[in-house]
């Protein structure tokens, strides 16, 4: 599919009752990032994922703390992390709640950076869906495209 028509697809995609909505999608990521990257707990910092003539899928670990995993999940396109990589997702997990919330993505900033009026409900439910409604879609094509995922191994000097 276009990245384009992808758009206008996503635009059109308005739930009614989008908090509710929201919380279902983010509990469905959560349980598809997990059947992605089965052994997501055990990475210490990175991992690629990798399928034959697709681009590597490469997650980073972020942050880490008793309730939470911050991470970045990306395509790298080019060979390297460091020469096209996009979408560059950062999700939060919420390891007790069993939710997956997307933070930001390549293009786009902070949720909470992109809307300093907390006031502004609307545009704040508006943006989150959208950002979690992309990585539902992706997260999708992932799983489709059947990923293995294999953990850095990190160096000792």
């Amino acid at each position: 599919m276009l990245p384009g028509r992808f758009a206008i697809i996503m635009s059109q995609v308005n739930p009614v009752n989008k908090s509710f909505c929201l919380e279902q999608i983010c509990e469905s990521n959560y349980h598809k990032f997990l059947r992605l990257i089965p052994d997501l707990y055990q990475i210490k910092t990175s991992a690629i994922g990798q399928f034959p003539n697709k681009p590597s899928l490469h997650l980073k670990i972020i942050e880490r703390s008793a309730y939470t995993l911050t991470v970045q999940l990306t395509h790298c396109f080019m060979g390297t992390p460091d020469e096209l990589i996009e979408p560059a997702v950062k999700i939060r997990l919420y390891l007790d709640a069993k939710l997956a919330e997307v933070l930001r993505d390549h293009s786009r900033i902070d949720v909470f950076k992109a809307i300093s009026d907390t006031g502004q409900s609307k545009k704040i439910m508006d943006y989150k869906w959208s950002l979690n409604y992309f990585l539902s879609k992706w997260l999708d094509y992932c799983l489709q495209t059947d990923y293995r995922f294999k953990a850095e191994v990190e160096e000792i000097a």
